[in-house]
């Protein structure tokens, strides 16, 4: 088995400094730094695309660019890089958006994955005209990707449920392939939806004891809906040739944090309805010591950043056995990020992925094909 690796398009902004916000908070001053321009992100697609990541995580919300228009337009400067496009099913009816994956399939080759986040904030969702609660967010989510589901069987399809009405729906062309659904939630609630609905389950970065538990209970969810599901970890990295350069660097980003600044995103993170958010808030309880919460897992990014709030701090080597430890525990997706994303994705890249290469883990995406063209001389 090859692990996978995704990146992360930021489409809130990039920054040598950690660009602050999500969940229902603002992107911080620094998301200015390097606006999230369409030449930008491409040039971070890029150079994902020729390091090995297979697709490139897009968040979704207020603080950012929408992950639908964003990725349509980089589609078209890259080649093979996929688009894990988050989007909140009650923005939008659920044929439309089925027909929207359907046409992204046919302009892109087949490039889109779909990362499905019901909501975990009441107000951002009224700010967008969805008044219903949390429970019922994740009810018309499992509504919505029933329909879409069947709409890509090319079934004709009639459902009134509790939140969605469709009648006589069907698709003109059908997406091929069929886009993976990626999707997390820490709730009860979402655990149902999960194990009915969706292929690859995702988890903040959590120490690896809780990702175990969240594994065996989404596993033990799905084999009694008769299915299996992927699982993937979503972390960001600071990895360099030795530990002490990595940590450097993480302390770095520490002391580039403005008191003001934690103050303020804690307050207005702790107010959050995530369950998920939550459980990163837990790790560090706003302060900044103990940050190392297990061994090369630093909880900095939280105290500014809402949703993924942890690190792999480390030096390659370390990172990449970190990275080993989660696949044993049965991660098989990778959905990383860092800062700057650029400069980021070439310290892992040139750093990381080769040591787990040669541990038969990993494997580039167009294998040897790729090495081949490494070898061929220079003829200039």
């Amino acid at each position: 088995m090859s692990l996978t690796f995704h990146w992360f398009l930021p489409t809130n902004g990039d920054s040598r400094h950690v660009v602050g916000g999500g969940h229902g908070t603002p992107a911080t001053a620094s998301g200015r730094d390097r606006p999230p321009t369409v030449a930008y992100l491409s040039q971070i697609a890029r150079a994902a695309e020729d390091l090995g990541f297979v697709g490139a995580l897009t968040p979704t919300g207020a603080w950012c660019e929408d992950a639908w228009l964003t990725t349509a337009m980089v589609s078209q400067n890259t080649e093979r890089l996929k688009f894990l496009v988050a989007f909140r099913p009650g923005f939008v009816s659920p044929t439309l958006a089925a027909q929207m994956a359907s046409t992204f399939q046919r302009q892109t080759g087949g490039r889109l994955l779909l990362n499905v986040v019901t909501g975990g904030e009441s107000h951002e969702q009224r700010a967008y005209g969805d008044f219903l609660d949390k429970d019922d967010r994740y009810r018309r989510t499992g509504e919505f990707l029933e329909i879409v589901r069947q709409l890509w069987d090319g079934k004709t399809v009639d459902v009134t449920g509790e939140h969605l009405r469709v009648e006589d729906a069907k698709l003109a062309r059908l997406p091929d392939p069929v886009p993976e659904v990626y999707f997390g939630g820490s709730s009860p609630i979402a655990g149902e939806i999960a194990a009915k609905y969706v292929d690859v389950y995702l988890t903040w970065g959590e120490p690896p004891a809780q990702v175990a538990e969240k594994i065996a209970w989404i596993r033990g969810l799905a084999a009694k809906e008769g299915r299996t599901i992927r699982f993937g970890i979503r972390l960001h990295v600071i990895t360099r040739d030795t530990s002490a350069e990595a940590w450097a660097e993480a302390n770095r980003l520490l002391e580039g944090f403005d008191p003001e600044t934690v103050q303020s995103v804690q307050a207005g993170l702790a107010r959050s309805e995530s369950e998920g958010q939550q459980r990163m808030l837990a790790l560090h309880g706003g302060s900044r010591d103990g940050l190392e919460i297990h061994p090369n897992l630093w909880a900095g990014i939280g105290l500014v950043r809402g949703g993924a709030g942890t690190a792999l701090v480390g030096s390659h080597e370390e990172v990449a056995e970190r990275i080993k430890e989660y696949a044993a525990l049965g991660i098989e997706e990778f959905v990383l990020s860092g800062y700057p994303h650029l400069e980021e994705a070439y310290w892992f890249g040139e750093g990381v992925l080769p040591r787990l290469a040669a541990e038969g883990v990993w494997q580039h995406p167009v294998g040897e094909r790729r090495a081949a063209a490494a070898q061929v001389p220079f003829a200039g």
